[in-house]
């Protein structure tokens, strides 16, 4: 395990929040904030990364709790702190949740974020990451503390009615319940997982074992590594290896894995997660590193060429959760 540095993260703080794109290792301060990395910050260091977790999440935190607005959160911020969008899209709702629901688990969220995380399960999302994400984080809550009757009704009935929207695995040569990958894929068997586990649903569990199953044959190149869809998706028959490769594929890869290994116990698993991991550590179709441990940075993919020499926000993040991962699975087996 390399180290787990948090010393490129604070490079890319801002005095509003997380800023969202680097070029090379320099923020990009005319690209401003957003919540999706800063909901996804709040993610990775209530995984455990931060030695000092209500201090070092809070820039994260207020920019999140900051942005709900009705039905839904503002999205994208300038970098002198002026909100872009009236409303963000539906992604950005989800992954609130999912951060200030992983604040809660931590045991580090503020009165505020509470109040925004009850008002965000208004979630009414047609798309398939928006509830995923949800279903991540309002799970991750629910199973994490005792809380009054009136708030346990409302996650419950939170993950009741977005639950039947995650869909489940189709045909046998095709198993994806849509026509191709796209982005960040394995959440949708993660969520299903996560959501099985505190509903103690048995049926859910086994549709996101059978799909995480399925992505990781899809996934995995004829080397034994994976070679993740690319940014352009990944349909039936499409040629692999292809480029364009993103970080946030082997991060939600690895978490996926490890709720698997959570609910099942199979070394299978494991050696998923690791191999997702590792994805940021040279085993990948390249051979190069996609982690610079002396900074704890994420670069922004894998190209033909090999790495993306930027080290953006959700890159960065996606290398530390992933490594997390890991890090989390080597404890709990050592136990």
């Amino acid at each position: 395990m390399p180290d787990l540095s948090r010393d490129h993260l604070r490079k890319l703080t801002g005095p509003h929040g997380l800023f969202e794109h680097a070029e090379h290792d320099r923020p990009r301060l005319e690209h401003g904030y957003t919540t999706d990395d800063n909901a996804r910050a709040l993610v990775v260091l209530a995984n455990g990364l931060a030695s000092d977790l209500v201090s070092e999440s809070r820039p994260y935190l207020d920019f999140v709790v900051n942005g709900r607005v009705a039905l839904g959160w503002h999205n994208r911020m300038s970098r002198h702190g002026k909100w872009l969008d009236r409303r963000g899209s539906d992604d950005a709702h989800g992954r609130a949740l999912w951060g200030l629901g992983s604040m809660i688990d931590a045991d580090a969220i503020t009165q505020d974020g509470m109040a925004a995380f009850l008002a965000g399960l208004d979630l009414n999302s047609t798309h398939l990451m928006p509830n995923c994400y949800g279903v991540l984080g309002v799970a991750r809550a629910i199973g994490s503390h005792t809380f009054p009757v009136e708030v346990e009704w409302a996650m419950e009935a939170f993950l009741n009615r977005v639950c039947p929207r995650l869909p489940r695995a189709k045909g046998r040569r095709w198993s994806w319940p849509e026509a191709s990958l796209t982005y960040d894929n394995a959440r949708l068997p993660h969520a299903l997982l996560a959501a099985g586990a505190v509903l103690d649903n048995a049926p859910m569990i086994e549709h996101g074992l059978a799909l995480l199953d399925w992505l990781i044959g899809v996934e995995r190149g004829s080397e034994g590594w994976f070679s993740f869809t690319p940014v352009g998706g990944r349909g039936p028959g499409d040629p692999s290896p292809a480029f364009g490769q993103q970080p946030i594929e082997a991060w939600g890869m690895a978490d996926a894995c490890l709720a698997a290994s959570r609910v099942d116990g199979s070394a299978h698993w494991s050696f998923g997660l690791q191999d997702a991991a590792y994805w940021f550590l040279g085993r990948n179709d390249m051979g190069v590193d996609l982690y610079e441990a002396a900074t704890g940075a994420g670069f922004d993919g894998l190209e033909a060429s090999g790495a993306n020499l930027n080290r953006g926000a959700e890159s960065t993040l996606s290398a530390l959760g992933a490594l997390q991962a890991l890090a989390s699975s080597q404890v709990e087996a050592s136990v």
